[in-house]
């Protein structure tokens, strides 16, 4: 029997998997349009626990996700939950629940200072300071949200799959998209670490650890995301359950 059901609901997936207090399990992936009473009960069906917890960005699934539930002990992950972080933010209501358990399992794997790049519909930058407060972020939007915008935007350009360009100089439109994705995503990464590391103080010795469905493409030859962590969200849920047993 696992200790618990992790959920991780975000705009485009949501993941699901059991875990004991150690280890996570296997990950089972539904798009979030379809996620019903009846997806998660095929999804969960081989798996016993007690306790959910929880990360959701979707409010319109949380009747769908209380009656699955039933009977469950449910942790949702808020501010008001155990996060082994502090949180030194103005709103902390505001923060996503995906980003506290990104912020939990990077300060609980990683250390401080540490900054969280999150690939999803939008990247996000999340930012934990040397005495493990949670102080801020920064949000633009994301890879798939830029280049279908342009395709849904305009006459001529199509829709692509993002992967590593040839060039710098694109010889088709593809191509030209792919450079700009990708070596534009980069720069404003790292732009956006530089302006973190000199607001922090913190020149040299800061961690950053990235998670995300374009993590692994756009670290590839970004010397500044040395740390991919794929399944840092659900992780994070892990050690939040952990933190309020």
């Amino acid at each position: 029997m696992a200790d618990y059901l992790l959920i991780d609901i975000s705009n485009s997936f949501t993941k699901l998997a059991p875990s004991t207090k150690e280890k996570i399990g296997k990950i089972a992936r539904i798009p979030t349009g379809a996620v019903s009473p009846a997806t998660l009960e095929h999804a969960t069906r081989a798996w016993n626990f007690d306790t959910a917890v929880v990360s959701s960005v979707v409010p319109e699934k949380a009747k769908v996700l209380a009656r699955f539930l039933k009977g469950k002990r449910v942790i949702n992950v808020g501010p008001q939950t155990s996060l082994g972080v502090g949180i030194e933010y103005p709103n902390p209501k505001s923060i996503g629940p995906d980003r506290l358990a990104n912020a939990a399992c990077a300060v609980a794997l990683y250390g401080t200072p540490v900054v969280v790049v999150d690939f999803g519909t939008a990247v996000t930058f999340d930012i934990i300071s040397q005495d493990r407060k949670y102080i801020g972020g920064v949000i633009a939007p994301g890879l798939e949200v830029m280049t279908d915008y342009l395709y849904q935007r305009t006459a001529l350009l199509p829709k692509i799959n993002l992967l590593e360009p040839v060039s710098a100089v694109g010889k088709s439109t593809r191509d030209a998209m792919m450079a700009g994705a990708v070596f534009g995503y980069r720069g404003l990464v790292k732009e956006i670490l530089i302006q973190i590391k000199r607001e922090l103080g913190v020149p040299k010795g800061l961690k950053v650890v990235t998670t995300g469905g374009y993590a692994d493409l756009i670290a590839a030859k970004l010397p500044e995301l040395r740390k991919v962590h794929p399944t840092l969200t659900i992780e994070g849920l892990r050690i939040i359950g952990n933190l309020n047993s």
